[in-house]
C-alpha cells in the first residue's frame, strides 16, 4: 500500500468565519474533514499539522521547517496544503530538497475555504492526492486540475496560476 504524508500549513483552505471577531481566521485543518468524506482510501495517509497561518504570514523559518520535514519524512510522497498567495515561494524553497531526497512534493490550496458551499478545496485537494504518486521527484503545484512542475516559472495571475514557460493558448 502506498504511503503519503499530508502537511497542513493553513491558508484559505482552512479558513473559517469567527463571529466574535467578525473576520476570517485560519482554523483546524480541513484535510481531515475532506478525507473523512471520502471513506476508505487506497493509500495510507498520515496528516501532520505544521502551522495555521495565512500564507502571507509564513516566514523563512516556516519554510525552513517545511524543507526539514521534506528531508526527514519517511514517506516518498508529501502533499502540502498551503495558501495560494505564496505557494510558489514555498515550492521553490522545497524543490531542491525534494529532488535530493528523491521525494515528490505537491502543494495545493484553495481560493475559497473548504467550509464554503461553493469551494474549490475538494477539487484541488482530490486532484493533488490523485496525481501525486505518479509525479517525478521535485516540487509541483496542483491547482484547478493542472500540474505545474516548474516552480521557477509559476506565477499567480488573479484567481489562477500561469506557467510562464508554457503559457496557455
Amino acid at each position: 500500500m502506498r504511503e503519503m504524508l499530508i502537511v497542513t500549513t493553513g491558508g484559505s483552505i482552512d479558513k473559517t468565519y469567527n463571529l466574535e471577531a467578525s473576520e476570517f481566521q485560519v482554523g483546524a485543518p480541513a484535510v481531515r474533514r475532506m478525507l473523512k468524506s471520502v471513506g476508505k482510501l487506497q493509500q495510507r495517509i498520515e496528516v501532520k499539522e505544521l502551522c495555521r497561518k495565512d500564507s502571507l504570514q509564513l516566514t523563512d523559518d516556516d519554510r525552513a521547517a517545511i524543507v526539514k520535514l521534506v528531508r526527514e519524512a519517511p514517506q516518498g510522497v508529501i502533499l502540502i496544503t498551503h495558501g495560494t498567495d505564496t505557494i510558489q515561494q514555498t515550492a521553490l524553497a522545497v524543490e531542491q530538497a525534494a529532488i535530493e531526497a528523491q521525494k515528490v512534493v505537491v502543494l495545493t490550496g484553495a481560493l475559497r475555504p473548504e467550509s464554503f458551499k461553493e469551494t474549490d478545496a475538494y477539487f484541488n485537494f482530490g486532484s493533488a492526492v490523485a496525481v501525486a504518486p505518479y509525479l517525478a521527484p521535485g516540487a509541483h503545484v496542483v491547482f484547478r486540475g493542472v500540474v505545474f512542475s516548474k516552480p521557477e516559472t509559476l506565477r499567480k495571475d488573479g484567481d489562477t496560476f500561469v506557467d510562464d514557460a508554457n503559457p496557455a493558448p
